[in-house]
């Protein structure tokens, strides 16, 4: 008489071992593939940021639970209460952003070796690890509190976020031994900011980093033309005037406008997947590739009714580019530990069919596929460029419209502006829409229906002396 043991071990008949391990592998399989991908759960969240519905938006984007990270549950319900005007909001969420990637930004500025060791780290796939952002991601949590503090009139608080952020930024070019055509939005935060507090030595700083990165490059060039004059450099002012062209005539006591915008919406993670058969298994690899999004708007024009002037948005830096070149200097790292997990699964695949025969193949096969995903988890509400402008007009009263070329035109409203001031309008454009939220001035004529000023629109910041 055969035993069930003797009949398993010569794999005549499987006996029942066979159905509960090719049940718990399928199980696992299946478990994998049920899970609803961050673009599924997250679908009615982005489409009511689309539609300019920021208060559903922002209560599905804050659950954290429902998201299942809590970088990209801070990042994504921050983006939509800055969006909104809400400062003070804004500022809690990112913060919470902030302080779930606190590790990997620690290992990024402790150096290079750090931050690699945790890009390498192995999981049954990425989606199965906590989200911790994109480098480019992780840096831009930042520039947005540094807008958050600007708004409030924080301005200790700019400095300290666009400091954290340069120095990720930085952390992110060494580890990939390149230079990114990115840091034109954080200079350029912190530049205002060293303006508004009377500090235009340190603004001149940032604005020479612009132009040695070829960032936001006219906005900064007439920045330098006028500051070196300002500061008496004679020796620079040849230069950056032959660069940029002459200082250009301003009233005495001249307030000025500067616009920091948000245009379009920025790009979405797809997958790239490739499956390899072989006589022991397939090979199943997968990594992330970001596609770009058409856009209606390509920029803004800020206009002065009264003085008949206008002027238009300068790009900073294209989000789109950012993200793609950075997310192919991280695929080396992310396309290793796939054909590792392949080939571990692959290995898996052969003990199975060892021990179960052609069942254990199909199984090992299908788990191969199933859980071998690239992690398509993206900050999803990111713009898909940063754009400013910087408008001086005689100090007194003004009507301010802005509008969006290729998209709609927004009355700001009239606004009392003292000599020196500076008056900061945050934008977003969404598809044609224009979100705008002036801070500073004395407002005289009441905005339009529809048209909000943020909560801190009438709070004077400090008068550049």
């Amino acid at each position: 008489m055969t035993t069930n043991h003797e009949s398993e071990k010569r794999g005549a008949t499987p006996g029942a071992r066979v159905p509960l391990g090719a049940a718990f592998v399928l199980a696992l399989a299946v478990l994998a593939s049920s899970c609803a991908s961050y673009d599924t759960r997250t679908r009615q969240a982005f489409r009511d940021f689309q539609r300019g519905h920021f208060g559903a938006s922002f209560a599905a984007y804050a659950d954290e639970d429902e998201i299942g990270s809590g970088f990209l549950s801070g990042a994504e319900s921050g983006l939509v209460a800055f969006t909104s005007g809400d400062w003070a909001g804004a500022q809690a969420a990112l913060h919470r952003a902030a302080a779930a990637t606190e590790d990997i930004e620690g290992r990024a500025l402790a150096g290079t070796e750090r931050l690699a060791e945790g890009l390498a780290s192995l999981a049954l796939n990425d989606t199965t690890q906590a989200y911790e952002g994109e480098g480019f991601e992780r840096v831009y949590v930042h520039c947005l509190l540094a807008q958050t503090y600007l708004a409030l009139g924080q301005l200790d608080g700019v400095w300290v976020e666009v400091q954290r952020a340069n120095a990720l930024l930085e952390a992110e070019e060494k580890l990939y031994e390149k230079s990114y055509a990115a840091g034109g939005l954080g200079h350029f935060i912190s530049a205002v900011a060293y303006e508004i507090f009377g500090e235009p030595d340190q603004a001149y700083v940032d604005y020479v980093r612009m132009h040695e990165k070829g960032v936001g490059m006219q906005l900064a060039g007439h920045a330098l033309v006028r500051l070196a004059t300002r500061l008496g450099r004679d020796e620079d002012i040849g230069r950056w005037t032959e660069l940029y062209g002459e200082d250009v005539p301003r009233p005495d006591g001249a307030a000025n406008v500067v616009v920091i915008a948000g245009i379009g919406t920025g790009p979405f993670k797809v997958g790239g997947n490739l499956a390899v058969p072989t006589h022991d298994g397939v090979l199943a690899f997968s990594v992330p590739i970001f596609r770009k999004r058409p856009q209606t708007v390509t920029g803004l024009r800020l206009e002065a009714l009264e003085v008949a002037t206008s002027v238009r948005t300068d790009v900073l830096e294209r989000v789109a580019d950012v993200a793609e070149e950075n997310l192919q200097d991280r695929l080396l790292f992310t396309a290793t530990k796939s054909v590792v997990r392949g080939v571990l699964k692959r290995e898996m695949t052969k003990q199975l069919e060892d021990e179960y025969g052609v069942g254990g193949r199909v199984v090992g096969d299908v788990f191969s596929l199933l859980t071998e995903r690239a992690d398509l988890r993206s900050w999803r509400t990111l713009p898909d460029s940063w754009q400013a402008c910087r408008l001086f007009v005689p100090p007194g009263v003004h009507t301010l419209e802005l509008e969006a070329i290729g998209g709609k035109r927004g009355h700001l409203g009239t606004f009392e502006l003292a000599p020196g001031e500076t008056m900061v309008v945050f934008a977003r454009t969404i598809g044609p829409d224009l979100y705008a939220h002036p801070v500073g001035g004395r407002l005289i004529e009441p905005l339009p229906l529809g048209v909000s000023a943020g909560e801190a629109a009438t709070d004077a910041l400090p008068t550049q002396p």
